[in-house]
C-alpha cells in the first residue's frame, strides 16, 4: 500500500453529502497515513444525508490550497449543488487545479468543477446526470470505474468505492 505519511488532504464538502462518498474515502487515506481536513461553507458540523456528521476543520473562506496535498470531492446531489455556489469554494478548488495538485471527485462531486472552469480537455466519469454539465464544461466524459487524467481521480458512484479509494491511495502518494 502506498504511504500517505506527512500528507494532508482536504475534503469539501457541506450539508447533504453522500455519507459513504466522503467517509469511505477519508478512511482510505488515514489508514495510509494521510491526516485530512473537512473544509466546507460554515464551522461546526455537517451532516450527511443518511445521517452521518463530519467535524469541520476549517471555512471555505480560510482554506488555502497551499496548505494541503490533495483534494477530495465527495458527491451528494445537494452537497454539490450547494458548494458550487460558494464563491471560496470554486477559487479553492481552481487553486488545487492551478496548482496541478491532485483532486479526487466522486459521483456529483463533479459538479464545482464545472463552476472553477477545471474540466477543459480532462477526461472524467461520474453519475450519469451530471454529464452533459462536465461535457459542457468541456470534459471527456466516459463510463468507467476509476478514470485517472490530468490529476484529477474520478468514479461514478458508492458502488466504485473500493476502486476510488485504491486509486486515490495510489495517486495521492505520488
Amino acid at each position: 500500500m502506498a504511504d500517505l505519511n506527512n500528507k494532508t488532504i482536504a475534503i469539501l464538502a457541506t450539508n447533504g453529502f453522500e455519507d459513504s462518498e466522503l467517509t469511505s474515502p477519508k478512511e482510505a487515506v488515514e489508514q495510509a497515513g494521510a491526516t485530512t481536513k473537512v473544509v466546507s461553507t460554515e464551522t461546526g458540523e455537517i451532516e450527511g444525508k443518511k445521517g452521518a456528521k463530519v467535524a469541520v476543520d476549517v471555512t471555505t473562506a480560510d482554506a488555502k490550497a497551499a496548505d494541503y496535498d490533495a483534494l477530495i470531492l465527495p458527491g451528494g446531489t445537494l452537497n454539490a449543488d450547494a458548494i458550487r455556489v460558494d464563491s471560496d469554494a470554486v477559487a479553492l478548488v481552481k487553486a488545487f487545479k492551478d496548482a496541478g495538485k491532485p483532486i479526487g471527485v466522486i459521483c456529483h462531486g463533479g459538479w464545482i468543477m464545472t463552476d472553477a472552469d477545471t474540466l477543459k480537455d480532462v477526461k472524467i466519469t461520474s453519475v450519469a446526470n451530471v454529464k452533459t454539465d462536465l461535457v459542457n464544461a468541456g470534459a471527456e466524459w466516459v463510463d468507467e470505474e476509476v478514470v485517472i487524467d490530468s490529476g484529477v481521480i474520478s468514479s461514478r458512484t458508492p458502488d466504485d468505492l473500493p476502486a476510488f479509494n485504491a486509486a486515490l491511495v495510489e495517486e495521492f502518494a505520488k
